[in-house]
């Protein structure tokens, strides 16, 4: 295991993680059809129960991923959540929320109100994919920072990157590009909630209401994500030079990037075709409720790609608008070869942990929701 190779293994995981936290989002994307689709207390408390058997999974993969950056690219963890923090602290302060409206709705004392905790979720369940969906498009747009490593000899502040204006990230918004992709984000995981609502609740109008949600959300996921898609795949992108690492901008990059891939074209394809395909049987046939399998897993093969179009085949994974140079790549902002090695060996264990999660899954969804579960005192529900 040589150093490149190392860079690019990390690069695979890290990549799959974000994936899986875009599939994830699901919970939120159900959240926020809260009063969409709940039209009575009890159905959104059906709702609220069927999303928080996993918002764990959700909050847990978020820090994970933040984490698997920190360990195996410091830099860009150093640059984009030390730089970009209001961008960053506004996503975890909704999820924050999103933790105590699940605990606290229905408590006894509860002052607030259980409407004013699931508006919490509602607000989360908007803020969260839309961001997050903002900052993965600042892979293929650019953000606004300065990296000097020679500030690292500077004793009273050894900093090497700062943010090059006084917005810290909320400069993401203001480009329209990045609003789209969040937007494509915030439709899909609409239409991934919808989809698990009907696969984990036993009530005849709330699914019937999700399906006519999965259409219309879909309608919109479609027009915002290949607007993007378009956009990215025709436009310029940032090359490096293998040799100088020098980076520079070269038309069609992403394209380029994917026909020069065909494991990854074969992949983003796939996933593209799951994600249809799961919500085409939802819509056209009435008593197929397994929709959030075939566009969960297509979901993430097609985020997973265009993480890998990002960083791989000599291309600068975040992008530098204020300073073309000082844009991130594999080699530029990795860990030490020993620190990757030694992650390496211990990411082993982690098919254990994907097939224990898989595991979870299955047992906390083998019976699916009630409104008599639901109404049922002593019972665990939110």
């Amino acid at each position: 295991m040589d150093y490149t190779f190392l860079q690019q293994y990390w690069w695979l995981v890290v990549s799959l993680l974000g994936a899986i936290l875009v599939f994830l989002l699901f919970v939120q994307g159900g959240n926020s059809l809260l009063f969409c689709l709940g039209k009575t207390e009890e159905h959104r408390r059906m709702m609220v129960n069927s999303t928080g058997r996993k918002w764990e999974f959700t909050f847990t993969t978020l820090v994970t991923f933040g984490g698997g950056f920190f360990a195996s690219f410091p830099l860009f963890y150093s640059t984009s959540f030390g730089g970009a923090y209001w961008l960053w602290m506004i996503i975890l302060f909704s999820f924050v929320l999103q933790a105590v409206s699940y605990e606290f709705q229905n408590q006894a004392g509860n002052l607030l109100g259980a409407k004013t905790y699931q508006t919490f979720l509602v607000i989360n369940g908007v803020l969260g994919p839309v961001l997050l969906g903002g900052a993965v498009a600042t892979f293929f747009t650019g953000s606004n920072f300065i990296v000097d490593k020679g500030n690292i000899t500077d004793g009273a502040m050894p900093v090497i990157s700062h943010w090059a204006n006084g917005w810290h990230g909320i400069d993401a918004l203001f480009d329209i590009w990045n609003v789209i992709l969040g937007l494509a984000v915030f439709f899909l995981a609409r239409v991934l909630g919808a989809l698990y609502f009907i696969s984990s609740i036993d009530d005849e109008d709330l699914v019937a209401r999700s399906r006519r949600a999965v259409r219309n959300n879909a309608a919109l996921f479609l027009v915002f994500f290949l607007a993007f898609l378009i956009r990215t795949l025709l436009s310029e992108g940032f090359a490096v030079n293998p040799d100088t690492q020098e980076v520079y901008k070269e038309a069609y990059k992403y394209f380029f990037n994917l026909v020069q891939m065909p494991v990854v074209l074969i992949l983003f394809l796939a996933g593209v075709v799951l994600v249809l395909f799961g919500i085409g049987k939802t819509v056209l046939k009435p008593a197929f409720e397994k929709g959030i399998w075939f566009s969960g897993i297509g979901t993430v093969l097609t985020v997973w790609a265009l993480l890998l179009i990002a960083g791989y085949n000599n291309t600068a994974y975040y992008p530098s608008n204020a300073d073309l140079q000082s844009s991130l790549t594999l080699a530029n902002s990795c860990s030490s070869a020993f620190t990757l090695k030694t992650m390496a060996i211990v990411s082993i264990f982690v098919p254990f942990v994907l097939a224990y999660i898989f595991y979870a899954w299955r047992c906390i969804d083998k019976d699916k929701i009630t409104k008599e579960e639901i109404g049922r005192e002593g019972s665990d529900a939110y």
